[in-house]
Formats: structure tokens, C-alpha cells, sequence
């Protein structure tokens, strides 16, 4: 049986992780270099750390309920 995490839990997972992302990118950058992150840089860094974060889900497999 071929079993791979339903695609709303991928979406919903995919969807924090570039939430959280972003967020941490932005505290980073006022943190660090005293100015606020814009918010389309934020969100591209948020993109771009959840495209492995997708991938890495398809391929995760529930263990089996035995």
C-alpha cells in the first residue's frame, strides 16, 4: 500500500513553515541591521524555504496503523 501524507496536510504544513520563515527573516534583519525587512523580501525568503520543505513531504509516509 502506498501511503503519502494527504495533500492539505502537505499544503498546511508548507503554508507554516513559510509563515514561520518569513517572520524569523524579518526579526533577523531588524535585529541585526536595525531596519525592517520589507515585506516582499520576507516573503520571497518564506518561498524559497518551503519548496524543499513541499518536496521533503511528498515524500514522507505515515507509519502503518497495525
Amino acid at each position: 500500500m502506498n501511503l503519502v501524507l494527504p495533500f492539505w496536510q502537505r499544503l498546511v504544513l508548507t503554508i507554516l513553515v513559510m509563515l514561520v520563515t518569513s517572520y524569523l527573516a524579518g526579526l533577523a534583519c531588524e535585529k541585526s541591521l536595525g531596519f525592517p525587512l520589507p515585506s516582499y523580501a520576507a516573503g520571497a525568503i518564506g518561498g524559497m524555504a518551503s519548496l524543499p520543505i513541499w518536496d521533503f513531504l511528498k515524500r514522507i509516509r505515515p507509519s502503518p496503523s497495525e
